[in-house]
């Protein structure tokens, strides 16, 4: 393969950039655009050790001091020869820097090629390559620990256990198929059914996790919507930290759509403020409760808020109506003050309900509870063993079927050889679901949504 450089660190200001060079030419091409001041050569130097020195040009005009570091292949983050050189971070001088690399011989990296060459040179498998951009796109904390725990392999563990169980599965029902003369034992079918009932057990915990992961890593399309002057700007403002919606005491002040990405403990929330639900005249605020009503149809989480000082309304009466097929956390405002709604009707219209005080800022913690326990976050463990691409998914949603049918195949009395072909389909999904098995058109998909560098 050819050797490749990029910029590893975002282009912009900053104290230093590092442009990272892989390949069997790394040190070679370093070599040409990089002088020490103790005249030492990359080349001559042990893995993980740097020189101080000047980034030169091909006319020797010095364009920075800079550092060099040196890692020796296999112990790198490719599996290659790789030399990193820090320099200031300038944004013309790091373009400087790489242009010097690419004159010396370099090719661009493309998008994700470094993790690619990681993966490819069997430094990683590709759940841990995936947990690569997890961890640069990572929003929370949990997102972070969940990521850091997959590319720790935890992940890869949990899958490879599976795998392992039915690989040997695998391997007794061929060897009898294929030497029914020989003393070989008939598979005893015991075994079989635990070994493909713990298959199936551990396969629909992972997907029964993906939503939530999903969610801490994406965060989830979110409205607040209620009748008019229930507090659903006053809420946003409270979740936002700022005044993102105008709270007036006069009704139908919120006409558009108002949106902004907050942290509830755990979740990004991807909020829209919507005009309040109510018959109205006004044809522009009758436009604004046209799209608060096709916001709801979309949305992944509806909050739908109530003013616990007023008596049930026609148009909560609608609101609680429009969100029935929808993921809805009811919130009960204004507990501040004295109630008039009839809060065990709302209760047996929710699965949950929050009780809080936006005005004043009270409940925000029963608010983030109630969320993340609508939503499963409170089920995921952080300790990694969850699919988090949709990839996975597809994968791990293979296999299960594959394994339930081999189940069925068993019950139903068919020979050994039709449930072998669904254990081997199983094992293929599993083994590509990690990357031992995979299309280079699948591996291309994959690394093609890193970023340039990574």
């Amino acid at each position: 393969m050819s050797t490749i450089a990029a910029i590893s660190t975002p282009l912009g200001a900053g104290g230093i950039a590092v442009i990272r060079i892989s390949g069997e030419n790394s040190k070679e091409i370093a070599d040409k655009v990089f002088f020490s001041k103790s005249g030492r050569k990359i080349k001559d130097l042990k893995g993980y050790q740097a020189l101080f020195g000047d980034v030169k040009d091909e006319k020797g005009e010095k364009i920075d001091e800079a550092v060099a570091l040196n890692f020796n292949a296999p112990n790198s983050f490719t599996g290659e020869d790789v030399v990193e050189i820090s320099c200031h971070g300038g944004i013309f001088a790091v373009k400087e820097v790489l242009s010097v690399i690419y004159k010396a011989g370099a090719k661009p990296a493309s998008p994700g090629e470094f993790t690619k060459r990681a993966f490819l040179n069997g430094k990683i498998d590709l759940t841990k390559a995936e947990a690569v951009m997890d961890i640069i796109s990572a929003k929370g904390k949990e997102a972070m620990r969940s990521a850091v725990a997959a590319k720790d392999g935890a992940l890869s563990k949990k899958i490879n256990k599976i795998k392992d169980n039915i690989t040997e599965l695998c391997g007794n029902l061929s060897a009898w198929a294929d030497y029914p003369d020989d003393d070989i034992p008939q598979v005893d079918d015991e075994m079989l059914i635990t070994y493909l009932s713990e298959a199936e057990d551990e396969l629909n915990k992972l997907l029964s996790t993906f939503n939530a992961g999903k969610i801490i890593r994406e965060g989830v399309n979110t409205v607040i919507a209620g009748k008019p002057n229930a507090g659903k700007s006053t809420l946003m403002n409270l979740l936002s930290g700022c005044e993102r919606s105008i709270v007036s005491s006069f009704a139908g002040t919120t006409r558009d759509v108002v949106e902004e990405t907050v942290m509830l403990g755990s979740i990004p929330l991807r909020l829209a403020d919507t005009a309040g639900i109510r018959n109205t005249s006004d044809p522009i605020e009758s436009i604004g409760v046209k799209l608060t009503k096709k916001r709801i149809e979309s949305a992944e989480l509806v909050l739908a808020v109530f003013d616990s000082s007023e008596s049930l309304s026609e148009e909560d009466e609608e609101l609680i109506e429009s969100v029935k097929d929808v993921p809805c956390l009811a919130i009960i405002n204004k507990c501040d003050l004295e109630s008039k709604l009839d809060i065990n009707y709302i209760e047996s219209k929710f699965e949950k309900v929050a009780y809080i005080s936006a005005k004043i800022g009270n409940g925000l913690e029963e608010l983030q509870s109630k969320c993340e326990e609508l939503l499963r976050i409170n089920e995921l463990s952080g300790n990694g063993e969850s699919l988090f691409t949709e990839r996975q998914k597809n994968d791990a949603e293979i296999a299960l079927n594959a394994i339930i049918e081999a189940k069925e195949a068993f019950y139903m009395g068919f020979t050994l050889d039709a449930i072998t072909v669904s254990c081997e389909a199983a094992l293929a999904a599993l083994c590509e679901l990690t990357g031992e098995r995979v299309s280079d058109s699948v591996v291309d998909n994959v690394f093609s949504r890193f970023c340039v560098g990574k």
